[in-house]
C-alpha cells in the first residue's frame, strides 16, 4: 500500500495493567476501542480500575465527567476474538511476554482483521522479526511499545522490522502523536529497544551491587532517587512494571546469545520462582498493601 492508512478504531488484546491503560488512552483521544481478554474477570477488573483512575482525573479537575463518560462510551470489552471484534484499523497486542503465545495470537489476528489493518505488539523486548514469523503480510507489522503507566508516560517506541513497510511506520508514528504521546522511532530492530536497553544497564548494575553484598536494595534505590534524581529506584521500578517482564526479556536474550551475562540474575529468578512479581502480586522486592502502597522490604528477597 502506497498511501498512509487512516486509523479510526483500535483493538487492544490483553486487559492487564498495560493493555487496559492503552485502551483508555486511545478512547480518551477519540478512537473507538475494543479491549479483549480471554478472561471475563480480567476485563471486569480492568474496567473497575480504569473507572477509579478516571474518577481521580475528574476529582483533580484534569477531565470532566462528560469527557470521561464519552471515552467509556467509545470503549467496549469482549472475551471473544472474531471478525466483529477484529474489524478495526489497528491492533495492539499487550499479552504475556512469551514468544510462542504472541506468534500464535498474531496468526489468528491476521486471519480475522481486515487486510488493511496494522498489527502491532506492545512487547517490551521481542523484536518484530521474532514475533511476525508466522505472518503472511509482515509489511503491516511493527512494535508500538508503551511504557508503564501508559496513561501517564509520554514516550512510545515505534520499532520497524526488516519487512515493515514505510506506510506502516508512518501511520504508527502519526497515530502515537494523535493520542498525545511522543514517538521514538527505531529504524532498525534491536532487543530491548532504546529506553529498556539503557534501563537494563542500570538495573543490571544495581542487582550486581546487591548480589555482591555492597548495599541493600533499599539503599541502592535511595541512592538513585537522592543522588541521581530518579523518580524511583531500579528495584522499585521492577516491582512497578512486573519482575516477570524483565525476567522473560533476559531469558529470551540469553536464549538468543548463549552469553551467561545475558541470563536473568539469580535473585530475580528466585523472586519469579516464588511468584513474587511486584505490585501486581502484592510482593516483589518490596511488600505492598491492597491499594498498592509500599509497606516495607520483602524479607524473602
Amino acid at each position: 500500500m502506497s498511501e498512509q492508512r487512516s486509523i479510526n478504531s483500535v483493538l487492544v488484546v490483553g486487559a492487564g495493567a498495560m493493555g487496559s491503560q492503552i485502551a483508555m488512552v486511545c478512547a480518551l483521544s477519540g478512537y473507538d476501542v475494543v479491549l479483549n481478554d480471554i478472561s471475563g474477570e480480567a476485563l471486569d477488573r480492568a474496567v473497575t480500575s480504569l473507572r477509579s483512575r478516571m474518577q481521580r482525573k475528574i476529582d483533580k479537575g484534569t477531565a470532566t465527567s462528560a469527557e470521561i463518560d464519552e471515552a467509556f462510551a467509545r470503549l467496549r470489552t469482549t472475551d471473544v476474538l472474531d471478525e466483529d471484534s477484529c474489524a478495526v484499523d489497528l491492533v495492539i497486542e499487550a499479552a504475556i511476554e512469551k514468544l510462542d503465545i504472541k506468534r500464535e495470537l498474531f496468526s489468528e489476528l491476521e486471519r480475522l482483521a481486515p487486510a488493511g489493518a496494522i498489527l502491532a505488539s506492545n512487547s517490551s523486548s521481542f523484536v518484530p522479526s521474532a514475533i511476525a514469523t508466522e505472518l503472511r503480510e509482515r509489511g503491516r507489522f511493527c512494535n508500538i511499545h508503551f511504557f508503564n503507566p501508559a496513561l501517564v508516560m509520554r514516550c512510545v517506541e515505534v520499532i520497524r522490522g526488516p519487512e515493515t513497510s514505510d506506510d506502516t511506520i508512518t501511520t504508527a508514528v502519526n497515530f502515537v502523536r494523535s493520542i498525545g504521546k511522543e514517538p521514538v522511532q527505531l529504524d532498525k530492530e534491536i532487543s530491548g529497544f532504546v529506553a529498556n536497553r539503557i534501563l537494563d544497564a542500570v538495573r543490571t548494575e544495581a542487582v550486581s551491587l546487591y548480589e555482591g553484598g555492597y548495599a541493600s536494595f533499599e539503599d541502592i534505590d535511595l541512592a538513585c532517587r537522592t543522588a541521581l534524581g530518579y523518580p524511583m529506584g531500579p528495584f522499585e521500578l521492577m516491582d512497578l512494571t512486573g519482575i516477570d517482564i524483565g525476567y522473560y526479556s533476559r531469558s529470551q536474550r540469553f536464549a538468543d546469545s548463549g552469553d551467561p551475562a545475558d541470563a536473568p540474575a539469580r535473585s530475580v529468578a528466585a523472586l519469579v520462582d516464588r511468584g513474587d512479581l511486584g505490585r501486581k502480586t502484592g510482593k516483589g522486592w518490596y511488600v505492598y498493601d491492597e491499594s498498592g502502597v509500599k509497606s516495607g522490604p520483602n524479607p524473602d528477597a
